[in-house]
């Protein structure tokens, strides 16, 4: 552990926000708004065949019921396709839900003097919609998202380009992210410390690689206090 933390670099999806159980219930939400619509579907098969759309094209991915239409009815319906895509925003607003004490953590920090950035591999339109949902968009110093380097983590433009914006050395800073293999292998590569944000992983890591292992985002406030009085 050597020299002073400035700032404090974060995923998005899965690190702040339970990006997961967000699209879960929008995806059933979406259904419902079909078969509201008077599409005969099973629900649970409808869900499952979205949900492997997703895997399939990235869950970014924006036409993803109007393939689901075409693969179910040979066509795209707009009634059909308008009530998914309604029930699906109200739901998805509904279940944006920050992880317990991310708010509290982000403007501890704040308060602290220290530099606040996201890196997120969402398109830069999706990722400012989630971060002002959350009324987060004034508090972060610089954001970085896929439109911006046009290049996915680990590749080590977007924590190049995060570290130019806020204006601090790679090692004067702390990236927090769930995936290893992209949010900790990138920052790692060059040169920034690490916290596995493992509240937020869905799966099983045995070791992530992290410099730190986060159960609770609030023991960052010790991790920066301690490197700051070293």
């Amino acid at each position: 552990m050597t020299g002073p933390i400035r700032a404090v670099i974060f995923d998005l999806d899965n690190t702040l926000l339970d990006f997961m159980k967000m699209k879960d219930a929008s995806v059933q939400a979406a259904v419902d708004g079909m078969i509201s619509a008077g599409l005969a579907l099973n629900r649970d098969q409808a869900v499952a065949d979205i949900k492997a759309i997703y895997d399939d094209k990235g869950y970014e991915f924006q036409e993803v019921f109007d393939d689901f239409l075409r693969q179910v009815t040979g066509g795209v319906n707009y009634k059909y396709l308008a009530s998914a895509i309604v029930s699906y925003r109200r739901a998805k607003e509904a279940s944006l839900l920050l992880y317990p004490r991310v708010t509290e953590t982000l403007l501890k920090l704040a308060k602290k003097g220290l530099k606040l950035g996201v890196v997120s591999d969402a398109p830069g339109r999706e990722a400012w919609m989630r971060l002002c949902y959350l009324n987060f968009h004034h508090l972060f110093d610089a954001v970085v998202t896929f439109d911006d380097t046009h290049v996915h983590k680990p590749d080590p433009a977007p924590f190049r380009e995060i570290c130019r914006l806020l204006d601090v050395n790679f090692s004067e800073s702390i990236m927090v992210g769930d995936w290893p293999e992209r949010d900790l292998v990138g920052a790692g590569n060059v040169g920034m410390f690490t916290a596995f944000a493992k509240y937020g992983h869905t799966g099983k890591v045995e070791n992530s690689g992290a410099d730190y292992v986060l159960e609770d985002i609030y023991q960052l406030i010790e991790i920066v206090d301690r490197h700051n009085r070293a």
